[in-house]
């Protein structure tokens, strides 16, 4: 009898526990009610969708993974405006079309998508729901998350690398809004006015994924999602936190 109440016990506290981890946020009512009604939803990418961040992958692939995480340190720190700290990145990257190839069929991002990303994106799509990825990241290498997570290219708005004829880097496309400070808030700014979408919820787990909330014409509702890392700026910031898509499905039954 005395096992049996300390299972119940141990139980409910885990049930306690999970229901207080998921009860985070400045508004967590009013963003499931808008998850429940979007006509679309926004996701980032990297340490969202999947568990790595892009570009650091693919500067360690190219064997400059320490100079590039200085530079993104100091993009971090403001001291570099952000479209010239991507430039600085990409100055010393020099990824060349073949790399980027090279890197994608060695580590497959279908192998890094973060758990029970796959089955939220389903069901917000079988409930006639608009899905969006919306990233800081190189949409080269974000085109197979998509096609793994059954997102169409067209909904990808991200950033893009341009080579020339014989594959060697370029420069990166400086007409992509998210190639500058504010780019992504400016995309959910952009669709809601393009498809009339009257209700548009942003997930991510950065400041610039909830800038998209904070803007006129922005996201409705920002959802910050700390299952691969937390930021408490996003977490004291988000109208909801969550720690796993699960919970987040739940609200979709």
């Amino acid at each position: 009898l005395q096992a049996r109440r300390l299972v119940h016990i141990v139980l409910f506290s885990r049930a306690t526990h999970q229901q207080a981890m998921s009860d985070v946020g400045l508004r967590v009512s009013c963003a499931r009610e808008a998850l429940l009604k979007a006509d679309a939803v926004c996701f980032d990418v990297d340490s969202t969708v999947i568990t790595k961040e892009g570009i650091d992958e693919l500067a360690a692939f190219l064997g400059v993974g320490e100079q590039v995480a200085a530079l993104t340190a100091q993009a971090m720190g403001g001291d570099v405006p952000f479209h010239e700290a991507l430039a600085n990145r990409l100055k010393v990257m020099q990824p060349s079309r073949q790399q980027v190839e090279q890197m994608l069929a060695q580590h497959p991002p279908s192998q890094i998508l973060t758990p029970g990303v796959h089955a939220f994106i389903a069901a917000l799509k079988a409930r006639g729901k608009r899905v969006f990825l919306v990233s800081g990241g190189f949409r080269q290498m974000i085109e197979p998350v998509a096609k793994a997570v059954g997102v169409p290219a067209s909904d990808i708005f991200a950033n893009n690398l341009l080579f020339d004829a014989a594959g060697v880097f370029s420069r990166h496309d400086e007409t992509e809004p998210t190639s500058r400070k504010g780019g992504k808030a400016k995309v959910v700014v952009d669709l809601k006015a393009q498809h009339d979408f009257k209700t548009v919820v942003m997930i991510g787990d950065g400041a610039t994924d909830m800038e998209a909330r904070d803007v006129p014409g922005g996201a409705d509702a920002f959802i910050g999602f700390g299952g691969v890392v937390v930021r408490e700026k996003v977490k004291a910031g988000a109208d909801w936190f969550v720690h796993d898509f699960d919970v987040l499905l739940h609200v979709l039954d």
